[in-house]
This record gives structure tokens, C-alpha cells and sequence, in this order.
């Protein structure tokens, strides 16, 4: 009796202590959400990338990775904190690398006018890989929000570009009046008037028949990003229309 009793208390403790070492990762990593973790690339499995953290692994699920990016075992990588889920078999950490909160991220990490709250990023839209917008405005009115954001020669925004394996970033700056930011939203498109819909969220951008095609974008890209990052429907058309 008293060997099995014994035993038994062993694995009770052996178990409770399991499950307070997976409570203490839990809340280590609960707060690490929202915010750019760094890894080791583990392993890939079935096109997703496990990456170690140093105290437990993360998963990039295929969906969340940057289209064509080549990743490999060993390398260091850094990625967005999506989401920290308790599971039966401990906690599990989801990353990302093409959620448009990864570049806003990295923008605050190589602006420190971000970091210090004298700049705000309004809204952020990503094609991954490929092409982003991201809109800024200045708290403090004597800074220009665009061009601390792009940086001296243009590194801050490079630093930016590299991590994400080449992507082109357009930066918006931000404006009261819609107007003004679908027009700088869509350059490098001239426009010629904008009617505003405000309730419906609408607005009709009415532009020469030349700057139509630049505008849009290639498929659609550049009228396609405006939209998700000013969040209103924006109806191009011709002064001919």
C-alpha cells in the first residue's frame, strides 16, 4: 500500500507542478500580445514555421506568412503576436507576419517620434509582400509625419521595406477632411474633386482620364489598399462620367 500511495502522491505532484510551470508560461506570454516577438526557426511543418522562443514555441500558420518569403530552419525571424490560447496540451502562441499590425510595429520600433506618442498611426492596409499603406498624423503640429516616418534617405522606412522582404510602403498622411487623405491616399494619382458621403461612408474620387489607371492601381492594388485603410467605399471615375 504504502509503495502504491507513495507513487500515486509522486505523480499528483509531478502534475501539479506541470501544470503550474504551463500557467507561468501562459501568463509570461498572455502579455507579450500585441507586441513583436524574435525567434529561432525551429522546423516547418505542412508549410506552417514553428519557431522557438527560448521558453516555449510559436506557430506562423502558412496564411500568416509573407507570400514567397524563404524561411529555413536556424534562421532568427520576427514576427507579430496574434494570439495566446490555453489548450489542453499547454499554451499555444500564434504569429504573424503579414497582419498590417506587424509593420505598424516595426514602424514604432525605427520611429521614435511613433514611440514617444508625438506621432499617430491612424490605420495601416497590406497587400503582404507585395505593397502597403499606412497613415500617420502628427500630435505634436511642428513635425512633419511623413517625413519621420521615411527618415534620413529614407532608412527608417528601408528598415522597415527589408523586414518585410521588399514590400513597397506608401506613407498617408493623415488629414480631419476625407478629401485630403484619399488624395494623398491614391497618389500618385492627381485628383481633381472628391464628394463625400459621410453617412453612407462613400466617396465618389473624380479624376482626368490619364491618371484613371494610377489611381486604381495594378488589379485594382492601390484603390483596393485606400479603401481598407481610410475604411470608406471610394467610387473612381472619369470628369467624362
Amino acid at each position: 500500500f504504502g509503495r502504491i500511495a507513495a507513487q500515486t502522491a509522486k505523480q499528483v505532484i509531478t502534475f501539479n507542478v506541470r501544470e503550474a510551470e504551463r500557467e507561468r508560461q501562459f501568463n509570461d506570454f498572455i502579455d507579450k500580445k500585441d507586441s513583436i516577438l524574435s525567434g529561432i526557426v525551429k522546423r516547418l511543418e505542412f508549410g506552417n514555421v514553428i519557431v522557438d522562443l527560448g521558453k516555449a514555441e510559436a506557430v506562423i500558420q502558412k496564411n500568416e506568412l509573407i507570400p514567397r518569403e524563404n524561411i529555413k530552419a536556424g534562421d532568427r525571424i520576427k514576427a507579430y503576436c496574434i494570439d495566446v490560447r490555453r489548450e489542453p496540451r499547454g499554451q499555444q502562441i500564434f504569429l504573424s507576419r503579414a497582419h498590417p499590425k506587424f509593420m505598424e510595429k516595426l514602424f514604432i520600433q525605427e520611429v521614435p517620434e511613433i514611440y514617444d506618442g508625438l506621432i499617430e498611426i491612424k490605420s495601416s492596409a497590406r497587400d503582404p509582400g507585395s505593397r502597403a499603406k499606412i497613415c500617420v498624423k502628427a500630435i505634436d503640429t511642428s513635425l512633419d509625419p511623413v517625413g519621420a516616418c521615411v527618415g534620413m534617405r529614407g532608412s527608417r522606412v528601408q528598415a522597415v521595406v527589408n523586414e518585410l522582404q521588399g514590400e513597397k510602403i506608401d506613407i498617408v498622411s493623415w488629414s480631419d477632411d476625407p478629401a485630403v487623405v484619399v488624395a494623398n491616399a491614391l497618389s500618385p494619382a492627381e485628383i481633381q474633386r472628391v464628394n463625400i458621403d459621410s453617412a453612407s461612408r462613400k466617396l465618389d474620387v473624380i479624376l482626368t482620364e490619364e491618371n484613371l489607371s494610377k489611381a486604381i492601381g495594378r488589379r485594382g492594388q492601390n484603390v483596393r489598399l485606400a479603401t481598407k485603410l481610410m475604411n470608406y467605399e471610394i467610387n473612381i471615375m472619369t470628369d467624362q462620367e
